[in-house]
């Protein structure tokens, strides 16, 4: 009777954890970093790093990939990506953190279940406050860019050109935005500068 009790307690223990926690994300996440952490260290901070996928059962709406998994499968590439190219290590050193401050992506053909893909990452630029990366899913069929993201990584208590000269200990001038991007940055840019009006708060309230 005891042993059926215990087993009982850990069952509703086990449902209340994961009808209150996404579980599967935090181990996902968990064995993703485990797993770049023994992957050979990337010495290219800007160099593209690639992880392979593919569309399981647990991803789908429709037969096809849901929207929203994207975004989390991109996640867990940046966790590789910061991991293997010593981005997360020279945030701990320097005490720092980073948030993802916002994000654009465009759905080009649907990927469909059962699907492999290629998801490619790579950090394509900076400015003092964040990091832009691009995000491509890219079918393994027949080569297609099936989903790119522009992703806004902010570096809160650091910076990037502190992580950079940090991590290649010298002072690294950054990339030139390609054009897309800095249209993309100035719609950001625009669009907060629009909100705090709207809100009634100044460039100093930001």
């Amino acid at each position: 009777m005891c042993d059926l009790s215990f087993l009982m307690g850990a069952l509703v223990g086990l449902l209340a954890l994961f009808c209150s926690l996404d579980v599967w994300y935090f181990l996902r996440a968990a064995f993703v970093v485990a797993r770049a952490w023994f992957q050979p260290v990337v010495r290219d901070v800007t160099g593209e790093q690639v992880l392979s996928g593919r569309v399981t059962p647990h991803d789908i709406d429709m037969c096809h990939m849901n929207n929203a998994r994207y975004l989390r499968e991109c996640d867990f590439a940046r966790f590789s990506l910061y991991v293997r190219n010593g981005v997360f290590k020279a945030l701990r050193a320097l005490g720092g953190s980073m948030v993802v401050s916002a994000t654009t992506i465009r759905y080009r053909r649907a990927l469909c279940i059962g699907e492999s893909y290629q998801l490619r990452s790579r950090i394509l630029a900076w400015d003092q406050k964040a990091f832009f990366l691009e995000q491509r899913f890219v079918s393994s069929r027949d080569g297609l860019v099936c989903a790119v993201m522009y992703c806004k990584q902010s570096v809160i208590r650091c910076s990037p050109d502190k992580i950079m000269e940090h991590l290649c200990k010298r002072k690294v001038e950054t990339p030139e935005f390609p054009e897309d991007l800095q249209h993309w940055v100035n719609f950001i840019s625009s669009s907060s500068q629009a909100l705090r009006a709207e809100s009634g708060l100044t460039e100093k309230d930001k």
